[in-house]
């Protein structure tokens, strides 16, 4: 089940939080439960990437974003992402998620998330290929950033995203 509860407490902890441009980092701390868990004890990696939601959703907020959703009637959508995997997260462990802003094109934000482990070590890193949406279909990066009243400026992807960016296009669709 989607962890409502915890996007819940979020949305209260950071109420109140200094607001954030999409290209600030947001902080968040969380901890495995039981539930979070696979059947190798560890955080299941579905799980992770639900999880990764709470820090996207609430580094919107900060940022402003979902006042913009509600008064427009836009929504949010995953076009892609790219994980890599590199430590386990036992129940009850507590770790650190870190969601940047990367910066985006004519269609798409691009997201940064990182979970960090309380002995310094990185788990897990995501970037997220994210679209703002309506019922005609995508809006532009430009004009939500515009919408939302951000001065934040695009900053050119990393040579890694961009060489993943060039992968997914050359990825045939639908699959043969």
């Amino acid at each position: 089940m989607y962890p409502f509860l915890r996007l819940i407490k979020e949305f209260v902890k950071f109420r109140n939080a200094t607001p954030l441009e999409f290209n600030d980092t947001h902080i968040s701390h969380h901890r495995v439960w039981p539930w979070d868990i696979d059947q190798f004890l560890e955080l299941n990696n579905g799980r992770t990437l639900m999880l990764y939601d709470l820090g996207r959703f609430t580094m919107g907020m900060r940022a402003g974003l979902m006042k913009s959703l509600r008064r427009n009637g836009w929504g949010l959508a995953v076009a892609g992402v790219c994980v890599r995997y590199r430590r386990r997260l036992r129940p009850f462990e507590r770790f650190e998620m870190r969601t940047k802003g990367l910066g985006w094109d004519d269609r798409f934000f691009y997201i940064d998330q990182q979970i960090w482990k309380e002995n310094g070590e990185c788990a897990n890193h995501a970037v997220f290929r994210t679209a703002v949406t309506d019922r005609n279909g995508m809006i532009s990066p430009e004009a939500v950033r515009l919408d939302v009243g951000s001065e934040a400026a695009n900053q050119e992807l990393p040579d890694w995203v961009k060489q993943w960016l060039a992968a997914e296009d050359s990825r045939p669709w639908p699959p043969q």
